[in-house]
């Protein structure tokens, strides 16, 4: 695991005004990277460092002479520390690179981010336990956790092609679905549609096919974190997922952060990871003294609804939930990363990780509308009178995170949003 050095001093303070804001997400401790160009160009995707409310080109300062991010996550965790370094060293005040490294900065207002790198493949897990039970509590009261859950990381592999960067619009899945008393189904709009409140955790370095990645090595591979929304239709989910589990009702549609926020920026947030004492512990495998010590991330999460209602009387997004990584996560990132390639399974620079729904024990700290919902038995009622069970079309539905405590320095992960459009005619 990284440690804690000099870029993340308390005291650091960039030359860059914005960044020492309070309450920003990208002070210069944090240097998140991510993909941008010029707002209503064609021009090819460049590699930018968030700082404050500016975009460094990463390029442009001579620290790097490619475009692929994907190759830059393939460095060793030694190189890319050195990199980290060079950036915080020439952002920092009094730095010798400010007159030349201004020409490098450009407004966020001014850009248009993709994807923070290319996608090579996509694994979502099922990691929050609270979110497990709850869902499996209502459509199984007598046994809300399957027998494995507890003793295996569950995962399945979801479409990399729908996977799209914060600011999606998608339209209103259509699908198979069965009524309880219908004789047979039918195919029609989604009737459920629901958000889920995810990590992303992208791979930097590989293996090789055959080679497992031992739980006290993967976090090298490891190149940071992303938030991560994968919309969920529910009632074609319910339909189609036995015996093999999600389909059409995840592949439409999953957004995901613009910033990859680094493991080392993510050092000064790490938390216990502790199984309750009466829980099976994890086998060997999945097991490590420091991933026990601070295999957890404390991380603050919050999901916020805009309905076209509230963006027509002029009124603000309304906050659903806020949770904490730390209480949700049944497994960590590193177990995941193990448990993947246990079978010899060859990761990529750019494999994407989903955390799975991450909910917290309380009913505020819910991870999507399935459980705030109560599988849409309690709607909700928001500040102007509008009721919510599932979403509705022109439902804006965003994401945010940070981390913060302990005299570190807050450090954010931006956000993630999305927009539920009409169906297609069928």
């Amino acid at each position: 695991m990284n440690a804690i050095n000099e870029t993340h001093a308390p005291q650091l303070r960039s030359w860059v005004a914005s960044a020492n804001q309070a309450d920003g997400d990208f002070p210069i401790q944090n240097l998140p990277f991510g993909r941008f160009r010029k707002a209503g160009s064609t021009e090819a995707l460049r590699i930018g460092v968030a700082i404050g409310d500016q975009v460094l080109d990463l390029r442009a300062t001579g620290l790097i002479d490619t475009d692929d991010m994907n190759a830059l996550m393939n460095a060793s965790p030694a190189q890319r520390s050195a990199l980290r370094s060079a950036i915080s060293q020439g952002l920092a005040q009094g730095s010798a690179m400010q007159a030349a490294w201004t020409d490098a900065l450009m407004p966020q207002a001014a850009v248009e981010m993709g994807l923070p790198c290319r996608i090579n493949g996509y694994t979502d897990f099922y990691t929050g336990i609270y979110h497990a039970t709850t869902v499996g509590s209502l459509f199984r009261p007598d046994n809300p956790l399957m027998p494995n859950y507890k003793w295996v990381p569950i995962g399945y592999h979801g479409r990399v092609s729908s996977i799209k960067a914060s600011g999606q619009r998608f339209k209103r899945p259509m699908g198979q679905t069965k009524a309880p008393d219908a004789q047979a189904p039918s195919v029609g709009p989604c009737q459920r549609l629901d958000y889920e409140l995810e990590l992303g955790y992208l791979i930097g370095r590989g293996n090789e096919l055959g080679e497992p990645i031992a739980i006290g090595q993967a976090e090298q591979h490891l190149f940071g974190v992303t938030l991560l929304n994968d919309w969920s239709a529910r009632d074609i989910q319910a339909w189609e997922y036995q015996p093999l589990g999600p389909f059409l009702s995840k592949n439409f549609a999953t957004s995901l952060s613009p910033w990859i926020v680094t493991m080392e920026a993510l050092a000064p947030f790490r938390a216990k990871f502790e199984r309750p004492a009466h829980d099976p512990q994890p086998l060997p495998y999945l097991d490590d003294p420091l991933n026990r010590q601070q295999g957890a991330l404390n991380i603050t999460l919050e999901v916020w609804l805009h309905t076209a209602k509230m963006r027509q009387a002029g009124l603000g997004p309304e906050r659903l939930t806020r949770g904490n990584t730390a209480q949700a996560a049944y497994w960590t990132a590193a177990q995941l990363v193990a448990h993947h390639t246990v079978n010899g399974c060859n990761l990529e620079p750019g494999d994407l990780l989903g955390s799975g729904t991450l909910s917290g024990p309380n009913p505020g700290e819910a991870g999507s509308l399935l459980e705030l919902s109560l599988g849409g038995k309690n709607p909700i009622i928001l500040g102007n009178g509008e009721r919510r069970t599932f979403l509705e079309d022109g439902d804006t539905l965003t994401l945010r995170g940070w981390c913060e405590g302990d005299g570190a320095v807050r450090i954010g992960l931006g956000e993630v949003s999305g927009t539920v459009l009409a169906a297609s005619a069928a």
